[in-house]
């Protein structure tokens, strides 16, 4: 199963993906929500390890999550 990041919104209390994202029924997801009440902070080093993966992932360079669970018990 491959991971994918996608934007999207709330609308009538659900989860819309901006976009043809297609999600099977019972697809389990991870949400992150932009919040201007939140925030955190990162060393410069590590923000700019944060940018540099999602410019991976914009370029569609991932790996499946199974592949990369196999490599972590290596």
């Amino acid at each position: 199963m491959a991971m994918r990041v996608f934007p999207g919104r709330v609308e009538d209390g659900k989860i819309v993906p901006d976009g043809d994202v297609p999600l099977a029924e019972g697809t389990t997801v991870t949400v992150l929500v932009d919040s201007p009440d939140e925030s955190f902070s990162l060393p410069r080093e590590q923000e700019q390890q944060l940018l540099d993966a999602i410019d991976e992932v914009d370029r569609g360079e991932v790996i499946r999550a199974a592949d990369l669970l196999s490599r972590l018990k290596t």
